[in-house]
């Protein structure tokens, strides 16, 4: 989703669309570490 004002300009409308896809989701918790959010907070750190 970094890259969503390349195609959707509006940020309110991009969490308008995030959120109806996501209203009814169900969270599978997997009991492993997130790959995603371990990348996000090494990029952040520098």
């Amino acid at each position: 989703m970094r890259d969503r004002t390349r195609h959707w300009t509006d940020p309110r409308l991009c969490a308008a669309i995030v959120d109806r896809l996501t209203h009814n989701a169900t969270i599978i918790e997997t009991g492993t570490n997130s790959y995603r959010l371990a990348h996000t907070r090494a990029r952040q750190a520098g």
